[in-house]
């Protein structure tokens, strides 16, 4: 743990858990086609494990289809299993080096099924960025006790700690309330 207390580099950190939250929301359908659902899937391809962008090209053909087009022909199969292992509840249908993903309707069930998984990915975030806080917080009193800073120093800059907190526990709630929205859309 760093000795010096940085507000930019905390505040850098608690942007960067609100990035890997609002990527993570990509990954949720809403019941309509976008290339952004495939992103997060990951293939097994010439021994090792790359993001399906970097293997194929993904089109939206149709408002509720993707199409999927595999440049290298041996690397089919291998795509086709990742994203009917990537729990999309998306079916692959082939056709040559070509696969297209049916987007089906959502009915309410799973609309409130992904409204909570993306409450689960809300709190992990809400959770990292009140680490990086506790972080913060670890190095101000560690200073204090070493008798770097004064007192008032501490206070002024765990004031500043946590106005920045809220300030992007505020970001992810946002960012939760319209993806909530957008799923919940009829």
């Amino acid at each position: 743990m760093a000795t010096t207390f940085d507000l930019n580099d905390l505040k850098r950190r608690m942007q960067g858990a609100i990035a890997s939250f609002k990527q993570e929301l990509t990954g949720l359908r809403t019941g309509r086609a976008s290339a952004s659902l495939v992103e997060p899937i990951n293939v097994e391809a010439y021994g090792s494990r790359m993001p399906l962008t970097q293997v194929a090209t993904v089109s939206v053909p149709e408002p509720r289809m993707l199409a999927v087009q595999v440049w290298d022909k041996s690397m089919v199969s291998a795509v086709e299993k990742a994203i009917r292992d990537s729990n999309l509840g998306l079916t692959p249908n082939t056709e040559g080096q070509v696969i297209r993903l049916r987007i089906p309707e959502l009915n309410e069930q799973r609309r409130k099924e992904l409204a909570k998984v993306a409450h689960k990915y809300a709190e992990e975030a809400r959770v990292a960025i009140r680490h990086v806080r506790r972080d913060g917080i670890d190095i101000l009193k560690k200073q204090l006790k070493d008798k770097v800073i004064s007192e008032d120093d501490e206070k002024r800059h765990a004031g500043e700690v946590q106005k920045a907190t809220d300030s992007f526990i505020g970001d992810v709630d946002a960012a939760l309330a319209a993806k909530e929205k957008e799923i919940m859309q009829v």
